[in-house]
C-alpha cells in the first residue's frame, strides 16, 4: 500500500523539481548544440569538399564523442557510484558552459575550423561520459520507489520536450546568427548548473571499500552480462540505432536531397523529439502495465520501417518530400520512446541502487555507441554508397536484429511487466498490485 505520508507524484519533491528544470535545461542545451556541430562541420567541409567526402566529416564528429565515452565508461560508473552525484554534474556542466562558450567567440570572431569543432566534440564527450551516469543514478534517490515510474515517464517527458525544442532552437539560432547558437546554448548549460546547485542532500549508496575499483568496475559488466532482460533491451537498442541512424544524417538530407536549409534542418531534428514527447506524455498518465517485452519489441519494428520511409524520401517530389519525412520521423521518435521507457523503467527498477552508476554508465555506452558511433558509421557509410542507400539499408537492418533478438532472448518476449521477479514474489503474498498501480 501507499504510505499516506508519502505524496503521491514526483512534482510534490522539490529536490527532483530541481532535477526536471535543470535536466530540462541541459538537454535544450545538449540537442541545440550536437545539430550546430554538426550542421557546421558539413558546411565548414563543403566549402572544400564533395558531398560524400562531406558526410564522412559527421561520421568523425560522432567518433569524437564517441570515443572518450567508450574508454572512459567503466571509470565514470564507478566514480557514479562512489561520490557525490550532485558534485560529478556541477563539474561536468560547467565544462559544457565554458566548451560551449569557447565554440561561441570563436564562431564570432571568425576563427571557428573543423579541428576546433573535432576538438570541442570530443571534450563534450567526456563531459557527457561523467554526466550521464550521475544524472541517471541520482534521478531514483529524489523520489520514493513508489513513485518512480511515475517520476521516469515524468523525466522522459521532459528529456523528449528538450529533444524537440534543442534541435530546433540551435537551427533557428544559427540561422539568425551562427554565433549566437553556440551562446543559447552556454547559457541554458549555465541555468542547469544553477539548478544542480539548488538540490539538497540526498542518499547516496554506501562505499564499498573492501575491494579493489578495478573489481568493483568489472561488477557492473557483471551485473548487465548476468540479467538478461536487462542485457536484452540494452543491447537491442545499441544495434537497432546503430544500424537504423537516419537522424545522423539529417544535414545530409537537409541541404542536399530535401533542400529545405538550416531552418528545415530546424524542423526535421526536432520532429522524433515530438513523436517522442507525446508519447512519454501519454506514459506519464497511462504507465505501462502489461507486455512490456513484446511491446518493445514491436516499437523497434515500426522504429525500423519509420526510418526505411525516411530514407525514401528521396525518391518522392520534391513539394511532398520534406512534409513525408517529417511525418517518418515523428513516428519513428514515438516508437524509439517505447523502447527508451522499457529500457529506462527496467534498469532503474530492476539494480540496486548500490549499482546504478555503474550499470547507467554501461546503458550509457549503448546509447552512445547506438547515436554517436551511429553517427561514425552512417556518415562513412553515406560515404560510401550514399546516404540514401545508408539510411534505408540501416532500418531493414534493424528489422533483422530485432527478429533475432526475438530469439536469442526469450526472457524480453516473456517479460510481462517492470516488477523485477522478488518484488513480485512479495506482492503475491500481500495484494495483486504492480508498482505501476501503486504510482497512480
Amino acid at each position: 500500500m501507499h504510505s499516506p505520508s508519502i505524496p503521491r507524484h514526483p512534482l510534490r519533491f522539490g529536490n527532483f523539481r530541481a532535477y526536471l528544470l535543470g535536466r530540462l535545461t541541459a538537454v535544450l542545451a545538449q540537442y541545440g548544440m550536437m545539430i550546430v556541430l554538426a550542421w557546421q562541420a558539413y558546411n565548414v567541409a563543403r566549402e572544400t569538399m564533395s558531398t560524400g567526402a562531406a558526410a564522412a566529416q559527421l561520421g568523425l564528429i560522432g567518433l569524437a564523442q564517441f570515443l572518450p565515452l567508450f574508454f572512459l565508461t567503466p571509470v565514470t560508473g564507478w566514480v557514479a557510484d562512489h561520490f557525490d552525484r550532485r558534485m560529478i554534474t556541477r563539474f561536468t556542466l560547467l565544462l559544457l558552459v565554458l566548451a560551449s562558450g569557447t565554440l561561441a567567440f570563436a564562431t564570432y570572431e571568425g576563427w571557428v575550423s573543423l579541428p576546433l569543432i573535432f576538438g570541442i566534440a570530443a571534450i563534450v564527450g567526456v563531459a557527457r561520459a561523467f554526466n550521464g551516469p550521475a544524472y541517471s543514478a541520482l534521478a531514483p534517490n529524489l523520489v520514493p520507489r513508489e513513485v518512480l515510474p511515475n517520476a521516469i515517464a515524468i523525466s522522459s517527458v521532459v528529456w523528449q520536450a528538450g529533444m524537440i525544442a534543442g534541435p530546433a532552437l540551435g537551427g533557428y539560432a544559427y540561422a539568425a546568427q551562427p554565433w549566437g547558437a553556440y551562446a543559447l546554448a552556454s547559457g541554458l548549460f549555465a541555468v542547469a548548473l544553477l539548478c544542480m546547485l539548488l538540490i539538497g542532500p540526498v542518499p547516496q549508496p554506501p562505499r564499498d571499500t573492501s575491494r579493489h575499483p578495478v573489481r568493483q568496475m568489472i561488477d557492473g559488466l557483471t551485473y548487465v552480462r548476468t540479467n538478461r532482460l536487462v542485457l536484452a533491451t540494452i543491447t537491442l537498442d545499441l544495434f537497432a540505432v546503430l544500424l537504423a541512424g537516419a537522424t545522423a544524417l539529417l544535414p545530409v538530407y537537409a541541404r542536399d536531397i530535401l533542400h529545405v536549409g538550416s531552418a528545415g534542418l530546424g524542423h526535421l531534428a526536432a520532429s522524433p523529439g515530438i513523436g517522442a514527447g507525446a508519447t512519454a506524455l501519454f506514459f506519464s498518465f497511462r504507465p505501462m502495465r502489461t507486455e512490456v517485452g513484446l511491446k518493445m519489441l514491436g516499437a523497434v519494428v515500426l522504429f525500423s520501417i519509420a526510418t526505411i520511409i525516411f530514407g525514401s524520401t528521396a525518391f518522392l517530389p520534391r513539394a511532398i518530400a520534406p512534409e513525408v519525412g517529417i511525418a517518418a520521423l515523428v513516428l519513428l521518435g514515438s516508437a524509439d520512446m517505447v523502447s527508451v521507457y522499457v529500457r529506462q523503467s527496467l534498469i532503474q527498477l530492476h539494480t540496486p541502487d548500490e549499482m546504478r552508476g555503474r550499470v547507467s554508465s554501461l546503458s550509457q555506452l549503448t546509447i552512445s555507441a547506438s547515436n554517436e558511433l551511429g553517427e561514425a558509421e552512417s556518415g562513412f557509410l553515406a560515404a560510401l554508397v550514399g546516404p540514401v542507400a545508408a539510411v534505408i539499408g540501416g532500418g531493414i537492418g534493424a528489422i533483422a536484429i530485432t527478429l533475432i533478438w526475438a530469439k536469442l532472448f526469450p526472457e524480453l518476449r516473456l517479460a510481462r511487466t517492470f516488477d523485477p521477479p522478488e518484488t513480485r514474489a512479495a506482492e503475491s503474498t500481500q495484494e495483486p498490485k504492480s508498482i505501476q498501480e501503486i504510482a497512480q
